[in-house]
């Protein structure tokens, strides 16, 4: 009886204990630390340092000086009127997203694509444009313009014009943030809402509201931030009148115009202040969405 010799192969690759696959997500960490210094690096040149500038700038000439700089009349007029403007601006475009969102995700009519592109059109479009277009439906030789005199109404170098320009300009935060949380969610709470008795109200205060307020307060916040600092298109329907219709970017480059750059920095540090709270409050927005509930809410 001839007794066969099998020779059994003992590595790895034969008994099936095979080498662990590297991932190939898996850089080296040369990669990962240049990667990282890069982008902390582009992070503190662009951001940090000028912002540290800003506040140290403010504050060289001492803090009598600073106060003196932001409670002088024409700078306390411009922040009064920065606020005037976005407290009209922002809940007019809150209800304009609103119902385009709620249009645009719940219905499809003729036009529903030129309706996204026109409210996309203040991204592709230069705020001093907006400017212009403004000026030319509303100036004193515009298409309104004759109408506009013979009523006495004034609106191209007014506030009215400023919160026409800033409205215009903020247009596509609040429905940017909404249309993809509205599309998510889709119409069946609601249809099952008003399916149960619930009035159109009662369906929007009980079911869509809730369903889209994290999205909606950040769109709200991106849309603040963006009317108190703009700059373009006010800058053209203003007409830089000291006191009266100036904002506060207007200000500070009339300060700055002025050689007055001890007070144009002191100024601009109120708006740096008011982006670093925008930067906050986005923040804590985040972490607050994060803890919802995944049974109270949709991706």
């Amino acid at each position: 009886m001839n007794s066969s010799v099998i020779a059994v192969d003992a590595s790895p690759s034969v008994v099936g204990v095979a080498d662990k696959p590297q991932s190939p997500t898996r850089d080296p960490h040369w990669v990962k630390w240049l990667l990282v210094s890069l982008g902390l690096g582009w992070f503190t040149v662009l951001l940090l340092l000028p912002l540290a500038t800003i506040f140290i700038q403010a504050l060289r000439p001492g803090f009598s000086f600073f106060w003196q700089a932001i409670s002088d009349p024409d700078a306390l007029s411009a922040l009064g009127l920065t606020a005037l403007v976005t407290l009209c601006s922002v809940p007019l475009n809150v209800l304009f997203g609103l119902a385009a969102a709620w249009a645009i995700a719940r219905f499809r009519f003729p036009g529903r694509q030129w309706l996204i592109t026109l409210i996309d059109l203040p991204f592709s479009v230069s705020p001093v444009i907006a400017g212009l277009m403004l000026v030319l439906l509303f100036g004193s030789r515009g298409w309104f313009g004759d109408w506009l005199s013979e009523h006495d109404i004034k609106v191209i170098f007014a506030t009215p014009g400023i919160i026409l320009a800033t409205t215009f300009i903020t247009v596509p935060f609040v429905v940017r943030e909404l249309l993809p949380q509205m599309e998510a969610r889709g119409p069946e709470e609601e249809e099952a809402a008003i399916m149960l008795g619930a009035s159109g109200l009662q369906m929007f205060w009980r079911v869509t509201l809730p369903g889209i307020r994290w999205s909606l307060m950040y769109g709200v916040l991106l849309c603040t931030a963006r009317a108190v600092g703009e700059f373009g298109a006010v800058s053209v329907v203003s007409g830089h009148i000291r006191g009266q219709t100036n904002t506060l970017p207007l200000h500070i480059e009339i300060l700055y115009n002025e050689y007055q750059t001890g007070a144009a920095f002191a100024v601009a540090s109120l708006l740096a202040l008011f982006g670093i709270f925008t930067l906050v409050g986005e923040t804590l927005l985040n972490r607050l969405r994060g803890r919802t509930p995944s049974s109270h809410r949709k991706p």
